[in-house]
């Protein structure tokens, strides 16, 4: 594939692609992109877009306040915590 930067691609996904996996990946695209192809010849005119198969009904339940628990509590199971606050991965480089 013509101007296809796998690597590009792997780095924004965040995925190492063994040798193997290299090697057919474009083919393995390119059945992908011929699926889309053949989507875009569908007639759709009339069709409304939706966002789910099934209607989505409001299911919030009433804003009621309640106590919070305490900081101990909500960290108990945390791997690693530091200020009352929760410690995670940096995930921006």
């Amino acid at each position: 594939m013509e101007g296809f930067d796998i690597d590009k691609l792997a780095q924004l996904a965040r995925i190492d692609f063994s040798e193997k996996e290299r090697a057919c990946f474009p083919q393995q695209f390119q059945v992908i992109l011929g699926y889309y192809e053949k989507l875009q010849l569908l007639d759709v005119e009339g069709v409304e877009p939706t966002a789910h198969a099934l209607p989505v009904h409001n299911v919030w339940r009433e804003d009621v306040p309640i106590t919070p628990f305490p900081p101990e509590e909500a960290l108990r199971n945390a791997p690693v915590q530091r200020q009352q606050q929760l410690v995670v991965p940096r995930v921006l480089d």
